[in-house]
């Protein structure tokens, strides 16, 4: 079976980097995708990524991660203003993050407006 986890904006932004880390590691080592609202600070990517690395062994292989961002410089009048109103009130809330194990994803395909995510067959 194959879980999804959605993750809130709000549900993080108490939280400090290493717990931040630590929460999405917790159900990513649980075999769920993580699909987060917004995306990670560079630095707290890095740290995930650092975990994630202290922790690889027979069981755990590791995490694939993917975040699309809309493109305000592609959009035009009306749009474009909504978008930048909505990240300067938001700051990092806009976007998408979807993080899950290496040992159920498969593959992940992005461009700017859409994730492809491709799960392994489990048999």
């Amino acid at each position: 079976m194959l879980t999804l986890q959605f993750i809130a904006t709000h549900e993080l932004n108490a939280l400090d980097e290493d717990e931040k880390v630590k929460k999405i590691l917790n159900y990513v080592k649980a075999n769920s995708i993580v699909v987060m609202e917004g995306k990670l600070k560079a630095e707290e990517e890095a740290s995930l990524i650092k975990f994630t690395m202290g922790m690889i062994n027979n069981k755990f292989k590791g995490v694939e991660i993917a975040t699309i961002n809309p493109d305000a410089k592609s959009l035009q009048g009306v749009d474009k203003l909504r978008v930048n109103l909505a990240s300067f009130i938001l700051g990092r809330s806009q976007g998408l993050t979807v993080i899950g194990p290496a040992t159920i994803i498969k593959e992940i395909k992005r461009d700017p407006n859409k994730i492809k995510l491709f799960t392994k067959r489990r048999g």
